[in-house]
């Protein structure tokens, strides 16, 4: 229809109006042009996309390998399997799903059209709010166990064991589903009659301002303040005992190996307080401005910040974690395929 008003602008007003009429085809592209609630499609430059899409490209491998490395670090090896590391074992998988969701989510962010239908747009953005809550959910759990491990040593043993720490994990899981599925499926994720002035070929994410309000209670004012409340305590206890060790070798003093295990508890709870904070860091700008800044740019470039953030704890452990580098090693040599190398001590210095 629109080609056939543009050949009778040209017939009745000759070439200026041909022009007119490429000019506004090229500005008026739509998504799905035979529907006619199809969205506009914008107009972007090939080396713009380009260079985006490598860089996620090589983002998402990125993330990808070194989470893969942490997941078959910790599950090959016997030493490493204690509780702390079984949520690291968790953050890693998650990290790595989410690794796997960057490129679709490239297409959905860089692309001003949706090609992949409705259902394809609902799983997608299920999934990715189940992965950045579970991310969040990670570090709760972490927080928890650092704090019991830190601030009550001795009841860390009974209190805090893998069995417990896996239906932990498990059940944060199952109650992060229940919730994620509940927000979807009263905001339209899955039934688009439920999304009002959205044009055929959009995959947004549409709330209601009482499911915003909800939102931002449940997946970022709660977990961060419990985050931020347990480890201010934990820094305190760790100030404390890092102060009287620190008195007892220089008066000369014999250090027990209780003290010498509680520093070393400090100085895990201070790397994972690092992981917490880096992550605190790329997701509360991202959530404050998905809440008042209207520019779709802004927000997009803070999500993929929020996504190179589970490219980031990897780093973390390798900085912080002399088990991570030894173990990579072992993986990246192929060691681990020999015998009974699961039973390798990789905490003993060679």
């Amino acid at each position: 229809m629109k080609r056939q008003r543009g050949e009778q602008n040209k017939l009745l007003t000759g070439g200026d109006s041909l022009m007119a009429y490429e000019t506004e085809d090229q500005e008026t592209q739509y998504c799905f042009p035979d529907i006619n609630s199809s969205c506009v499609k914008g107009r972007r430059s090939s080396l713009g996309y380009n260079i985006i899409y490598v860089f996620v490209s090589l983002l998402s491998a990125w993330t990808v390998f070194l989470n893969l490395l942490v997941i078959i670090s910790i599950s090959h090896f016997k030493k490493l399997h204690t509780p702390t590391n079984m949520i690291i074992l968790s953050l890693a998988v998650n990290d790595l799903l989410i690794g796997l969701f960057m490129p679709v989510e490239a297409i959905r962010l860089i692309e001003t059209c949706w090609y992949f239908g409705d259902t394809f747009c609902g799983l997608h953005l299920f999934f990715v709010s189940l992965l950045l809550a579970a991310s969040l959910s990670n570090l709760v759990l972490i927080a928890v166990d650092r704090y019991v491990a830190v601030c009550h040593p001795l009841l860390y043993p009974q209190k805090i064991t893998i069995t417990k720490t896996l239906l932990s994990i498990c059940l944060s899981w199952v109650c992060l589903s229940a919730y994620i599925i509940t927000l979807s499926t009263n905001n339209g994720y899955f039934d688009t009659s439920l999304k009002t002035d959205v044009c055929y070929g959009q995959c947004l994410v549409m709330m209601s301002f009482s499911w915003i309000v909800t939102d931002l209670f449940m997946s970022f004012i709660f977990p961060c303040t419990l985050i931020i409340t347990l480890y201010l305590r934990i820094f305190y206890v760790v100030h404390q005992q890092v102060k009287v060790i620190n008195s007892l070798m220089k008066g000369g003093k014999c250090v027990t190996e209780g003290l010498v295990k509680r520093k070393s508890e400090s100085k895990a709870a201070l790397t994972l307080g690092i992981i917490v904070s880096v992550y605190l860091l790329c997701y509360i700008p991202y959530f404050i401005c998905s809440l008042t800044v209207n520019s779709s740019t802004t927000i997009n470039g803070l999500l993929f910040a929020v996504c190179a953030n589970s490219g980031l704890n990897p780093l973390i452990y390798a900085l912080f974690y002399t088990w991570f580098k030894k173990t990579a090693k072992l993986i990246l040599t192929l060691k681990i395929v020999h015998s009974a190398s699961s039973l390798i001590n990789i905490f003993t210095e060679h």
